[in-house]
């Protein structure tokens, strides 16, 4: 649907995208196509990103098992893994053509002019053509209600026409997944087997319990457009960002600096280009970042320069301008925290409890870590771990998360009782209210595990505070407001070196096994070590800002 305008907008196709480029960074499409980027400049993949890789691919294969055994003595055909691509494509083509009543791990022919490529993890026949099926490791679906209604069919049955309101169900917000659906329809188109008078396609998330099917042609992104009309947006803008690049032209995509910078190979090259422009995008990422280039402000120093009670420079996506000023003065004073209140209120009690969970993926959490501290009330002041090492997902998460909720309610019983006030702290919450809602859903009715209704009365609670939304009204923070970018300011520090999110994962499949090794007991060791650090930073980082913190963070108007 978008090959025209694509082919216009470079004048040839010299180039073959996944779908993965319509979602992914501009800037990052060009390096990827540009001849003379120094490949060898690349930042190797990080072990987190690694590891979600073969678990990606570990389930797409558990998942192609199943379904096999659903549908054996259907003709079902594998296209085989590990030879040429050429090869591949020759064998999807021939399932087609066969009339293949399932084609797994199919390659779908090239579309050369238009400038597409992809495969999928399984085609479906129709009456009419050949739908696509693809096979995520991330959750698709949660529990409830939705005004729109969820379009499913049971696990194993891959008839769209089957498909029915889910009433249990409310979709997750995917784009990636519909994109990738409208990509796949589109190769189809070309290739002669898509149904040609509807485009629909299906998605097997991380609980592969269903098949959520999406209408591409329905309105589902914003401006009323749908899967098939945003994705032809998209790629036609990514088409000619690469097209330009592999064509030496004068490049359409500049560095910015967005969220995705974190894990992108690239950002070394990125960033050594940013800070020789000092690129306002230093302190203002994303939208705001493109609004004030095109108002003529596009370097820290120029921000800088703005009266900070000054008109608003550029259309903003709800920032004060005020900060934003303030944010590139700090940057070019070198300071990576800032005051924006004049006194510093950190909500405390006199019994204080310290929260922090450790989940792996979607699959549960196994450790959930507390730091008592505060008034006597009769129990050990320090860490406290309840966790299970059976390899989630295992009903073992229960009895886990059960005896913490058992203690915890002890301490706010205890500290009630001696007319003391509670309060429990966490590094931005989301996360632990996930966890703690979802656990007390799963597991209902089982020992010790508390109602739904008495969890969400805690969280919604003036006794739980989440310290990033605190740091978040008290400072500006240039360089991020992560737990581990904060808490060093007040002086905490990790015991392990390689502390974080991403190696916490690989930590966890060597603690349990779960590669099917003996389960290494170093490493469970090591996340308990972690988790208390994380729950002591939290500690920390509160008694620095009811502390020292007022006289050694400068206020914004001071710069």
């Amino acid at each position: 649907m978008c090959s025209d305008s694509a082919r216009g907008a470079a004048g040839r196709v010299p180039v073959l995208l996944d779908a993965v480029a319509v979602t992914r960074c501009r800037r990052r499409v060009h390096l990827e196509h540009d001849p003379h980027a120094p490949k060898d400049e690349r930042l190797p993949t990080d072990a987190g990103t690694r590891q979600r890789i073969v678990d990606a691919a570990e389930h797409r294969r558990d998942v192609a098992e199943r379904l096999r055994g659903v549908h054996r003595g259907a003709h079902w055909v594998t296209v085989p893994e590990g030879v040429p691509a050429a090869e591949r494509v020759a064998a999807t083509v021939a399932a087609l053509e066969a009339g293949a009543a399932y084609v797994c791990g199919a390659v779908l022919p090239p579309d050369t002019e238009g400038g597409r490529r992809g495969g999928a993890e399984l085609l479906v026949r129709t009456d009419a053509g050949y739908v696509p099926v693809i096979v995520v490791r991330h959750k698709i679906s949660d529990p409830g209600t939705a005004p729109n209604p969820v379009y499913t069919t049971p696990f194993g049955d891959l008839d769209p026409d089957n498909a029915r309101p889910d009433p249990e169900r409310k979709l997750r917000s995917q784009p990636r997944d519909q994109l990738r659906l409208a990509h796949l329809w589109e190769l189809l188109r070309v290739a002669g087997h898509a149904e040609p008078d509807r485009s629909r396609g299906g998605v097997i998330g991380m609980e592969a319990d269903v098949t959520v099917w999406h209408d591409l042609d329905a309105a589902t992104f914003p401006g009323g457009l749908s899967a098939r009309e945003e994705y032809g947006r998209r790629f036609t803008d990514r088409f000619a960002v690469a097209s330009a690049a592999a064509h030496e032209e004068e490049p359409l995509a500049q560095p910015s600096r967005i969220l995705e910078c974190r894990s992108c190979p690239w950002w070394s090259l990125c960033e050594r280009e940013l800070l020789a422009a000092r690129d306002v995008s230093l302190v203002v990422r994303g939208d705001d970042a493109v609004e004030l280039r095109r108002a003529g402000i596009t370097t820290v120093d120029e921000l800088a320069a703005l009266d900070p009670g000054g008109a608003q420079p550029a259309p903003l996506n709800g920032n004060d301008p005020a900060h934003l000023v303030a944010l590139a003065q700090a940057w070019l004073g070198g300071h990576s925290v800032v005051r924006k209140v004049d006194a510093l209120r950190v909500q405390r009690a006199d019994v204080e409890v310290d929260v922090d969970m450790e989940s792996y993926s979607d699959r549960g959490a196994y450790l959930w870590g507390a730091l008592l501290g505060g008034a006597d009330i009769g129990l050990r002041h320090g860490y406290y771990a309840f966790s299970t090492w059976d390899p989630l997902p295992t009903g073992d998460e229960a009895r886990s998360f059960a005896e913490f909720w058992a203690w915890f309610s002890d301490v706010r019983a205890r500290a009630a009782r001696r007319g003391l006030s509670f309060r429990a702290y966490c590094y931005n919450a989301r996360a632990e209210n996930r966890w703690l809602l979802s656990s007390a859903e799963r597991f209902a009715g089982l020992p010790g595990v508390p109602e739904i209704a008495e969890v969400k009365s805690f969280v919604e609670s003036e006794q739980w505070v989440d310290l990033f939304r605190t740091v978040s009204d008290s400072f500006l923070c240039v360089r991020g407001k992560g737990l581990k970018v904060v808490a060093p300011l007040a002086g905490f520090s990790w015991r392990d070196p390689d502390a974080s999110g991403e190696a916490s994962m690989q930590w966890y499949r060597e603690a349990v096994g779960m590669t099917g090794e003996t389960p290494d007991v170093a490493q469970r060791d090591r996340l308990m070590r972690y988790n208390e650090d994380d729950v002591r930073a939290t500690a920390a980082l509160r008694e620095w800002m009811s502390g020292s913190a007022m006289t050694e963070i400068p206020h914004m108007r001071d710069l």
